[in-house]
């Protein structure tokens, strides 16, 4: 997700201090920084796995006690794929993928991910002809977005450097297509990355508005945050910055955000260049916390990541080995809580709203050759990926593929029906596949976190979806009310 910071191991340190991850015999790193915490995409880790066009093997992965979940395994898992066999494949309708920067490589990584895993090719690919048919992948770029931040200074907002978001634009854009392949794509960029409200969001949201008034499309997905008490300019300044929803919601437009990768905790950066200090109780992270977005936690998934057709309680991590027989467990980074800002009738609004696979053990697999991102210019190929930047566009990609369905009829704003369906107990056991073991507790101590429980919880929401029962089942549900 967007969140701030690439997660290392140190999870109790306070303030957090971030510049490089090394993980393994891989090293991701970011432009150095002054002390404290950088915002930039919210995935939490990475890992090279394998260099050049051929996807790594199950074993590759394990050997390095993990598994990488192709687009094959992840349909299975989710039970999309009955739906795509059908036909329904998302087709007119264009996924909103929001991020700074954007990445020079995009078109071509995209076409060797498609070749890869035998996803339909997009019109805008590298090497794509004049009179293309099929879905299309394009851009709306808003100012510069090949504009690089000052050094780091003690007067430099500590904002990164655009390649740290290729890496996001990669997996939001090979992910989303996955879940719905012939679904267009929309990738909208910025030339600022985030500082907390500083800048940043006023262009993320601009951007955003902008598009929705031309009607470019039915669903945004987007992965970044930041704490809700982060803002300088306080709550105003979230609210001031919420005109985009607003204006989704009028146009039947599905607005979804990754609930973040700080578990249970939150950040603050204040002032914007100097440092991150972790709050010493629990938060949550915007947008993701917006009653108007639908936000999306985490798991471990920890299905065969060679099929997706069974449990696989053998193969790594740990995290799905210690749990035999159960499909998902609470991933311990996935962003959830209460809100302090946003209520509901009784109580604050919970985050978040729903859950999909973002643990990097269980991850899946992107194609990169952006240059610029790694400390070695030769990592170029295939990572295993985790985060809930992985959860939020293949959310997105469902709904695209729902609204196509639904004779290309908007859903819009979801997160009603979503709660109306699981108050049943035979649809939620239907449509839903209710995480109930796992944590949140990155953070513990000093921030303590919360448990997956039967039902709703602060990790996962309401679950993971049963695509080919929930989706018909949300369309039914909208049509009606």
């Amino acid at each position: 997700m967007l969140q701030s910071v690439v997660r290392s191991t140190a999870r109790k340190i306070a303030p957090v201090a971030m510049g490089a991850m090394a993980l393994g015999s891989a090293l991701f790193s970011v432009p150095p920084v002054a002390s404290g915490v950088v915002f930039h995409p919210g995935f939490s880790d990475i890992q090279l796995v394998n260099v050049g066009e051929v996807p790594p093997t199950q074993a590759q992965c394990n050997a390095i006690k993990r598994r990488c979940f192709n687009p094959t395994a992840e349909q299975n898992s989710y039970n999309l794929t009955p739906l795509l066999a059908s036909g329904h494949q998302g087709q007119g309708q264009t996924i909103i993928i929001v991020d700074a920067f954007g990445s020079e490589t995009m078109r071509h990584d995209l076409k060797v991910f498609n070749n890869a895993f035998g996803l339909p090719h997009m019109c805008g690919e590298e090497g794509t002809a004049a009179g293309c048919s099929g879905p299309t992948f394009s851009e709306f770029q808003q100012g510069n977005t090949s504009t690089n931040p000052l050094p780091s200074s003690s007067n430099s907002t500590g904002q990164e450097d655009r390649s740290a978001w290729a890496i996001e634009v990669a997996l939001d854009v090979e992910w989303a297509h996955s879940m719905a392949p012939m679904a267009n794509i929309l990738l909208v960029t910025t030339p600022t990355a985030e500082t907390l409200g500083v800048q940043g969001f006023p262009d993320f949201f601009k951007a955003e508005a902008t598009v929705i008034a031309q009607h470019r499309g039915s669903v945004i997905t987007q992965s970044f945050a930041s704490t809700e008490e982060a803002f300088n300019g306080g709550t105003a300044a979230l609210e001031n910055l919420r005109f985009a929803f607003q204006a989704a919601q009028a146009n039947r437009v599905t607005v979804f955000a990754s609930s973040g990768d700080f578990g249970s905790a939150g950040l603050l950066k204040t002032p914007v260049h100097v440092g991150g200090t972790l709050l010493p109780n629990p938060a949550v992270w915007w947008p993701a916390s917006d009653p108007l977005v639908t936000g999306v936690g985490g798991t471990y998934e920890c299905t065969n990541a060679s099929t997706g057709l069974t449990v696989d309680s053998v193969s790594p991590p740990v995290n799905c080995q210690s749990h035999p027989g159960v499909r998902e467990v609470g991933w311990i980074d996935a962003g959830g809580g209460f809100s302090h800002v946003f209520s509901k009738p009784s109580s604050m609004r919970g985050v978040p709203d729903i859950g999909l696979q973002a643990s990097s053990r269980t991850g899946v697999l992107i194609y990169i050759t952006n240059p610029g991102y790694s400390t070695n210019v030769n990592d170029t190929g295939w990572y295993v990926i985790g985060g809930t930047s992985s959860s939020s566009p293949q959310w997105a990609g469902l709904i695209a593929v729902a609204n196509e369905m639904n004779g290309g009829h908007q859903l819009g704003y979801i997160n009603p029906a979503l709660y109306a369906l699981a108050s049943n107990p035979a649809t939620y056991a239907s449509d839903f596949y209710d995480v109930t073991t796992g944590n949140n507790a990155a953070f513990d101590p000093p921030v303590a976190g919360y448990p997956a429980t039967m039902g709703w919880d602060p990790v996962t929401g309401l679950g993971t979806p049963n695509a080919a029962n929930l989706l018909p089942d949300l369309i039914a549900y909208v049509n009606s009310h």
